[in-house]
């Protein structure tokens, strides 16, 4: 069974944490932490892309020219999608790309991620986020002493006023609750940050 450090903000070492094999002993699965990406990113998108279609396009209630004897092709509506300023045949419309993914593969994929940065030796567990005031520069401090890299993902099992006031301001630095963390959160900063409490939590969750 693997082990980490539990550190306090002052970067000294509290104590050894043991760690469920079952979560951080797999090997990572590249496929499931691509779909999970895949659906992350999709269910971000606004979908609000919008052209006219005929219907909607202002103007061409009348017939441009008499149907025969002109010479010229026959034109019903100076709005056509043939035309300059026309309506657009076919375009995008409004809609939601967002879809779920079946909660074996999400969890399949948190387990890849976590077990990933624990790898890549990125994963940081502290004690507990004890902060006097919520003051940016003292916690940005704390996490250029924990190493936590240019950005920097920080997990937290309950709420904590100071931490979110503290660490709201930090370029790079998001703030999530165990519950929240999906696999992109993961995958997309450079450093994790994690409570003890909330790597429990996530732990008996993935089991």
């Amino acid at each position: 069974m693997a082990t980490v450090e539990v550190k306090n903000l002052e970067g000294q070492t509290v104590k050894q944490l043991e760690l469920a094999d079952a979560v951080f002993a797999v090997k990572p699965n590249q496929s499931l932490l691509w779909e999970a990406t895949k659906q992350y990113l999709a269910s971000q998108r606004r979908g609000t892309h919008k052209t006219k279609s005929r219907a909607e396009v202002s103007g061409g209630g009348k017939k441009p020219w008499r149907q025969k004897g002109t010479g010229r092709a026959r034109v019903g509506s100076i709005r056509s999608s043939l035309w300059r300023h026309g309506s657009i045949a076919h375009g995008p419309v409004p809609r939601d790309y967002s879809y779920e993914l079946p909660k074996k593969m999400l969890r399949g994929a948190l387990r890849s991620a976590l077990a990933a940065k624990f790898l890549e030796r990125r994963l940081t567990v502290v004690d507990q986020f004890e902060l006097k005031d919520g003051k940016t520069k003292n916690f940005a401090a704390a996490l250029r002493t924990l190493g936590a890299g240019k950005t920097v993902l920080v997990v937290d099992d309950h709420r904590n006023r100071n931490l979110d006031l503290s660490s709201r301001n930090i370029s790079g630095c998001d703030l999530l609750r165990h519950h929240e963390v999906h696999p992109y959160h993961v995958l997309s900063h450079d450093g994790l940050v994690i409570s003890e409490g909330a790597l429990t939590r996530l732990q008996e969750s993935l089991r």
